[in-house]
């Protein structure tokens, strides 16, 4: 690990000038081709190997007024880090649980996020948005580096990174050459496999290759079918093109594309006993349903970044296209009963442009000019079908009074969906040094356009019965309802920062920046819609839904005021970093489930929330050969101002996000003496989150768990070769809990986990 030293000009200067040389694609030109062996920053807090290939960011993270964790490839590899949503707890007031599928990339921090729809946190991957969040959870195959900002970043980026932003940056071929094999086996009958291959096959041009391959039987059973449901398959390929002409001008290109098979949903009915005449007692604390539940995606990304610097000026394209072809099939009420079934399908285009102007050279004064455009198209279809349980309960229940009964055992409410929206933005930033002070502004302006054009057909087909008769007559209720709804968003989104460096270690800033969330429609609330349309046809009651209130929900908006600093003591043994925090947040949208026995759920706004706490995070080196990594986030996000109809929640805690996040770990390298054999690596870990409120009305929740993973390895410049373990303890615990027509289900962590890793670079 290279460190800078703040102790002499010079050396600063020399260091500084190989940390440039070491690192980017957008600098390869002007550098060497490094051993394999090259060490990479393999820490959370300690200084990154120069942020050059971060086109917005400053240079080095550590001298920005920003909390960020930063991990490296040497601390990735070691971890078997190749997914954001194992980052959680390991970031401070970062929580990523893991539950449902791969579609569901559920982030909170500091008190933001939401279930569905809109993230609050951003990602991109070499400097490529990924724009789907049903896309975030995927294999990060040779990742050098993945930064995590938090704090609102809409200055920058824009729309959803009112939280922060994931920044991952994979292997050059400019800078690294050689053949990378990995290969994995754990618990759940589950494989990994993984291949690239990286050549400099000009001084200035460089291509990579690499494949995946990942198989699981799964860890969950279904006892209704006897299988595992949450088995998968996931494999994809990515090409990297890297190109220099010597003179300033670099070209990058990456196509890469994934396909995903997988069963996932292994929820767990928690409520009382329920006594069937169709299958029996349906006990509680068991995975048991009987229809299919699966999420299949195709996915497909191009970037192309255009870089050009010259003396005073950096010019920079990003441009992109993202294609996304998925379908989830659910048996939605999760139980062995035939209620409903759910499949929904939808096919994305989406098309980027990022275009960024950033002054160069030692001046007091720096400036960054950009411009941000995308395009986005999404076709849906959502039917679901109603089974014999679920006619006779949800939609005959209400009408037997009436004198209705069925005549079909199955009915089908269709719902189809196209929902085409763009945006542009421009956005400036500011930096001004005045001796040891910095001082940042910066101002977004962001327009975006979305619109909903939705059809939504069902027939019924029913028998009625007069009263004081027994003939029954056939009856049918047909709804075949179409329309267009649109919404146009104009944001301005300030920040400003100041900062005072005592040295390039240490240092204290303040922050007031504005984030902002996007609003959009509520697709999964469309069978509830329709469910009362029909009763409201058979029957007349008084609707329990008014279609213009659900539809649609608000942006949310905040205003978040950050005090923080990095520190490093005893010459650079301790190093840390440390935030405060208050986020005022207005119209934050809130995933809820409606009342009674509603199959859907939506996305509401929940008036004015409020959110503070605190992070820390240390490094400490007490010997060359032994590393202690600690991270502890605390937030208190409450309710200032909600009520949903029924009751008020002032001063209740936000459900979903935990109160605290820690995580210690220790890291002890031997060396053995023996060439071939490398080194000795021994760790252990802790990680732990809670505790969680699962609803609004604070009545259930997870209390604090703890997970303890361990594993002992060979570490050799070609090889490393590991065995280990994660929830060493078989610690029970929930991540996630929802209701479905009233009854409540949760999804317990992952168990006990065992495996052998074994990586190799030729």
């Amino acid at each position: 690990m290279i460190l800078v030293s703040s102790r002499v000009a010079l050396q600063s200067r020399i260091v500084l000038l190989l940390l440039l040389l070491e690192t980017t694609p957008l600098f390869a030109a002007y550098s060497e081709p490094l051993p394999n062996n090259t060490a990479t920053a393999d820490t959370t807090i300690t200084v990154d190997r120069v942020q050059v290939t971060a086109i917005k960011q400053g240079l080095v993270l550590r001298s920005q007024p920003v909390a960020a964790s930063i991990f490296g490839r040497n601390h990735l590899d070691r971890q078997r880090i190749v997914a954001v949503k194992e980052l959680s707890q390991a970031v401070p007031n970062f929580h990523a649980p893991d539950y449902g599928s791969r579609m569901t990339s559920s982030i909170y921090v500091r008190g933001l996020g939401a279930r569905i729809d809109q993230p609050v946190v951003g990602m991109n991957i070499d400097n490529v948005p990924v724009m789907n969040k049903d896309c975030f959870d995927t294999e990060l195959v040779d990742a050098e580096r993945i930064e995590l900002l938090r704090g609102p970043q809409s200055t920058l980026y824009g729309r959803n990174t009112m939280g922060g932003v994931i920044n991952i940056y994979t292997l050059s071929p400019l800078l690294y050459e050689g053949v990378r094999l990995g290969m994995e086996y754990s618990s759940g009958a589950s494989y990994k496999f993984r291949a690239a291959s990286y050549n400099r096959i000009h001084d200035r041009l460089g291509l990579a290759v690499s494949a995946f391959y990942n198989r699981s039987g799964g860890l969950f059973e279904n006892e209704t079918t006897g299988e595992k449901c949450d088995h998968e398959q996931l494999g994809g390929a990515r090409l990297k093109v890297q190109w220099r002409n010597g003179k300033g001008l670099g070209i990058d290109n990456t196509l890469s594309f994934s396909l995903l098979d997988q069963g996932g949903y292994p929820y767990v009915y928690i409520g009382e006993d329920i006594d069937t005449s169709e299958v029996g007692t349906i006990r509680s604390g068991r995975i048991a349903y009987n229809d299919p539940c699966s999420y299949a995606r195709t996915a497909v990304s191009n970037g192309l970044t255009i870089r050009y610097d010259a003396a005073r000026l950096s010019v920079a394209s990003i441009t992109s296209y993202q294609y996304s072809d998925d379908e989830m099939i659910l048996d939605q009420d999760f139980l062995p009963l035939s209620y409903f079934t759910l499949r929904q399908a939808r096919r994305e285009h989406i098309l980027t442009e990022d275009l960024v102007f950033r002054s160069r050279g030692d001046r007091a004064y720096h400036w960054l000019f950009g411009a941000f455009g995308f395009y986005r198209h999404s076709n849906m279809e959502a039917p679901v079908n109603f089974k014999e349980t679920g006619i006779d309960r949800l939609i005959f229940g209400y009408a037997a009074d009436y004198g209705f009964s069925k005549a079909e055992d199955e009915l089908l409410l269709e719902s189809n969906f196209r929902n085409p929206s763009y945006g542009v933005a421009l956005y400036h930033e500011s930096n001004y040094t005045l001796g040891n002070w910095r001082f940042t502004a910066g101002i977004r302006a962001d327009y975006e356009r979305t619109e909903l054009r939705y059809a939504s057909r069902t027939e019924l087909n029913y028998y009625f019965t007069a009263p004081n008769t027994t003939e029954r007559q056939p009856k049918q209720a047909k709804i075949d309802d179409s329309n267009r709804i649109a919404h146009s968003y104009t944001e301005i989104l300030p920040k400003f920062s100041v900062l005072y460096a005592f040295d390039e270690q240490r240092n204290l800033y303040f922050t007031v920046s504005k984030g902002y969330k996007a609003g959009g429609f509520n697709t999964q609330i469309f069978s509830d819609i329709l469910q009362e349309r029909l009763k409201q046809k058979m029957t007349t009651p008084d609707a329990l839904f008014k279609d213009e209130d659900i539809m649609s929900y608000k942006p949310e908006y905040s205003w978040n005021y950050e005090l923080g600093g990095h520190f490093m003591c005893m010459d650079g043994m301790i190093r840390g970093d440390m935030a405060l925090f208050w986020i005022d947040c207005r119209d934050q949208q809130l995933t809820v489930f409606p009342k009674g026995q509603s199959t859907g759920r939506m996305m509401t706004n929940a008036g004015r929330t409020r959110s503070i706490g605190a992070e820390l995070s240390l490094q400490i080196r007490p010997l060359k050969t032994l590393e202690l990594n600690m991270s502890y986030g605390y937030t208190d996000a409450r309710f200032r101002s909600y009520h949903n109809g029924i009751r008020e929640f002032r001063g209740n805690r936000l459900p979903y996000v935990p109160a605290h996040t820690l995580s210690v770990r220790a890291t002890w390298s031997i060396p053995t003496g023996v060439n071939w054999l490398g080194d000795v690596v021994l760790q252990a870990g802790l990680n732990g989150a809670g505790d969680i409120c699962w609803n609004e009305e604070n009545t259930r929740r997870q209390s604090f768990y703890a997970l303890l993973d361990a594993s002992v390895g060979l570490e050799h410049k070609n090889y490393r070769l590991s065995l280990w373990s994660r929830n060493l303890g078989d610690k029970t615990y929930d991540v996630f809990y929802f209701k479905s027509i009233g009854n409540e289900f949760v999804q317990r962590g992952r168990p006990r986990i065992f495996g052998v890793t074994l990586s190799l670079e030729l």
